[in-house]
């Protein structure tokens, strides 16, 4: 028993081996593109924008919780109108290491096969259902528990994450090499600029290549034209500013990017097969 009591004391002492991090902060005080050689489980409680995980571009928003394995490159951008009543947004982040969940195996044999299954799984996955209800509470406890604790809660979530169930990929590992990174540094580019206007000059200009260079480029690595990409992430934006905000369709259009209303209708319209106000009244 003692040797259980020393084991879980020491996990809260090393970042690299457990970490729990709860905080309030200013929607663009955020992390840049980076990856880790532990797992992180992201529970953004407050908080909207779009997210990068790999080799995926996502909307997001409140109330979702990602498992992100070892070495994926990840980052979330926040919209600046969705905070809580101090004007920050809210999230949990836990990480575990490898070390770890090897060391758990050995105090623990009985999860053994808990934590195969969790190693197994090389992309990142978001939860649903009843799993994301269970990993919410759980999460929420464990910021008023001890150092001690913590590691039961954390025992229990490991339990949840690792039943395939009730989950979907939200970004699945990259090869690193150049291109790889000139494309993700491209999405970064979009996501932080989409609301305002980008031409294909300074898209290229921003990726170091020459104009019919990038459009060769950005075709071969995501099958989309850079042009019908940046349009596609409009979208996807204003349908998440429909959905969250109480904002006009006008002021959607023009928050999203699009400078024209009745083209924003047009565009819309023919991705969701239905209007902005239709998609908002359907969703409601």
């Amino acid at each position: 028993m003692s040797e259980n009591i020393r084991y879980t004391l020491a996990v809260e002492e090393n970042r690299d081996y457990f970490f729990f991090d709860h905080v309030h902060i200013t929607w663009d005080n955020q992390i840049n593109l980076h990856q880790q050689d532990s797992r992180e489980i992201s529970y953004v409680i407050t908080g909207r924008g779009v997210r990068v995980i790999g080799d995926m571009i996502e909307p997001f928003s409140q109330g979702e919780i990602i498992l992100i394995p070892p070495n994926i490159p990840h980052c979330w951008s926040f919209d600046e109108d969705i905070c809580d009543d101090r004007g920050k947004i809210e999230n949990i982040t836990i990480t575990f290491s490898r070390r770890m969940l090897a060391e758990l195996c050995n105090v623990f044999p009985i999860l053994s096969d808990t934590v195969d299954k969790i190693s197994d799984n090389n992309n990142a996955v978001s939860f649903e259902g009843q799993v994301l209800y269970d990993l919410q509470n759980t999460m929420m406890s464990m910021i008023t528990e001890t150092p001690a604790e913590r590691i039961s809660s954390l025992i229990r979530i490991l339990c949840l994450i690792a039943v395939p169930d009730n989950v979907y990929i939200v970004g699945r590992p990259v090869i690193e090499d150049k291109n790889m990174k000139r494309k993700q540094s491209i999405y970064l580019y979009v996501m932080n600029n989409y609301q305002h206007n980008i031409t294909l000059d300074e898209a290229s200009r921003f990726a170091g290549m020459e104009k019919s260079a990038f459009c060769v480029f950005f075709k071969k690595m995501t099958g989309k034209s850079f042009f019908t990409f940046l349009t596609d992430y409009r979208i996807e934006a204003s349908c998440q500013m429909l959905l969250k905000t109480s904002k006009s369709v006008a002021e959607v259009c023009i928050a999203s990017g699009f400078r024209d209303v009745p083209y924003y209708n047009r565009v819309f319209k023919k991705a969701k097969q239905m209007t902005p106000s239709e998609y908002r009244r359907a969703n409601s």
